[in-house]
Protein backbone atom coordinates (compact mmCIF):
# COMPACT_ATOMS: atom_id res chain seq x y z
CA UNK A 1 0.00 0.00 0.00
CA UNK A 2 1.45 3.33 -1.02
CA UNK A 3 1.63 6.34 1.30
CA UNK A 4 -1.23 8.19 -0.40
CA UNK A 5 -3.48 5.12 -0.29
CA UNK A 6 -2.67 4.59 3.35
CA UNK A 7 -3.40 8.24 4.13
CA UNK A 8 -6.73 8.08 2.30
CA UNK A 9 -7.69 4.93 4.19
CA UNK A 10 -6.86 6.51 7.50
CA UNK A 11 -8.80 9.66 6.60
CA UNK A 12 -11.87 7.58 5.70
CA UNK A 13 -11.64 5.70 8.98
CA UNK A 14 -11.39 8.94 10.95
CA UNK A 15 -14.27 10.63 9.09
CA UNK A 16 -16.76 7.86 9.83
CA UNK A 17 -19.51 8.87 12.17
CA UNK A 18 -18.67 7.89 15.72
CA UNK A 19 -21.33 6.35 17.88
CA UNK A 20 -22.31 8.64 20.76
CA UNK A 21 -21.01 7.62 24.17
CA UNK A 22 -23.72 6.87 26.76
CA UNK A 23 -23.89 9.59 29.44
CA UNK A 24 -23.28 7.22 32.36
CA UNK A 25 -20.07 5.95 30.76
CA UNK A 26 -18.95 9.49 29.97
CA UNK A 27 -19.39 10.74 33.54
CA UNK A 28 -17.59 7.69 34.93
CA UNK A 29 -14.70 8.18 32.50
CA UNK A 30 -14.42 11.88 33.40
CA UNK A 31 -14.46 11.04 37.11
CA UNK A 32 -11.78 8.37 36.76
CA UNK A 33 -9.68 10.55 34.49
CA UNK A 34 -9.79 13.44 36.96
CA UNK A 35 -8.81 11.15 39.80
CA UNK A 36 -5.94 9.74 37.75
CA UNK A 37 -4.68 13.24 36.94
CA UNK A 38 -4.84 14.26 40.61
CA UNK A 39 -2.92 11.15 41.64
CA UNK A 40 -0.24 11.79 39.02
CA UNK A 41 0.11 15.40 40.15
CA UNK A 42 0.38 14.32 43.79
CA UNK A 43 2.98 11.68 42.92
CA UNK A 44 4.98 14.24 40.92
CA UNK A 45 4.89 16.70 43.83
CA UNK A 46 5.96 14.00 46.28
CA UNK A 47 8.88 13.00 44.07
CA UNK A 48 10.02 16.62 43.79
CA UNK A 49 9.74 17.00 47.57
CA UNK A 50 11.75 13.81 48.06
CA UNK A 51 14.42 15.04 45.64
CA UNK A 52 14.61 18.42 47.39
CA UNK A 53 14.84 16.75 50.80
CA UNK A 54 17.65 14.47 49.59
CA UNK A 55 19.55 17.43 48.14
CA UNK A 56 19.25 19.41 51.39
CA UNK A 57 20.28 16.38 53.47
CA UNK A 58 23.30 15.77 51.25
CA UNK A 59 24.33 19.43 51.44
CA UNK A 60 24.06 19.48 55.25
CA UNK A 61 26.02 16.23 55.50
CA UNK A 62 28.74 17.49 53.16
CA UNK A 63 29.09 20.76 55.04
CA UNK A 64 29.33 19.08 58.45
CA UNK A 65 31.65 16.18 57.63
CA UNK A 66 33.67 17.89 54.88
CA UNK A 67 34.55 14.68 52.97
CA UNK A 68 36.92 16.55 50.64
CA UNK A 69 39.37 17.31 53.51
CA UNK A 70 42.07 14.71 54.05
CA UNK A 71 41.84 13.22 57.57
CA UNK A 72 44.83 13.66 59.87
CA UNK A 73 47.32 10.81 59.91
CA UNK A 74 47.18 8.64 63.04
CA UNK A 75 50.10 6.33 62.17
CA UNK A 76 52.98 8.73 62.86
CA UNK A 77 53.23 10.38 66.29
CA UNK A 78 53.71 14.10 66.31
CA UNK A 79 57.27 15.39 66.68
CA UNK A 80 57.65 17.24 69.95
CA UNK A 81 60.68 18.25 71.97
CA UNK A 82 63.12 18.96 69.16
Amino acid sequence: MRGTDREATVRRMMERAQRPVPPEIYTEAVRRGGRMLRRRALARRMLWLLLLTAAVAFTVWALTTRPWVEPPSDTTPPLTGW
